[in-house]
């Protein structure tokens, strides 16, 4: 008899792939919508909106900051944040071939 539990349902496999450009793909993509949208267009938005209010799709905006956009300047400052480390996990990861997710390396192909 075997005991399965100890042993995982598929064994782990070390692809020998680049993941910096999976970290800074994710850094990025944070850094833009984080600080870019969160904070730059969120104050931009408020800077210009005049005080009858700035009619935007479903919602106006106000010159002055309310709850939800003091959150989403906050949300905003975190994401890019987060973003930025991420960005420096992916310097600090060694360098590895660039290979899609799934490639088969059982015949010991290498890009």
């Amino acid at each position: 008899m075997a005991d399965h539990q100890d042993s995982p349902a598929t064994p782990p496999q070390d692809y020998g792939a680049d993941q910096r450009i999976g970290w800074q793909a994710a850094g990025v993509t944070l850094i833009v919508l984080g600080w870019g949208f969160g904070v730059i267009v969120n104050l931009f938005l408020h800077a210009i909106a005049p005080s009858s209010g700035l009619p935007l799709i479903w919602v106006r905006i106000f010159p002055h900051l309310g709850y939800y956009a003091w959150a989403f300047f906050g949300l905003g400052l975190f994401a890019g944040a987060f973003g930025a480390v991420l960005i420096a996990l992916g310097r600090s990861e060694p360098r590895g071939p660039f290979v899609l997710p799934g490639y088969d390396y059982s015949r010991g192909k290498l890009p």
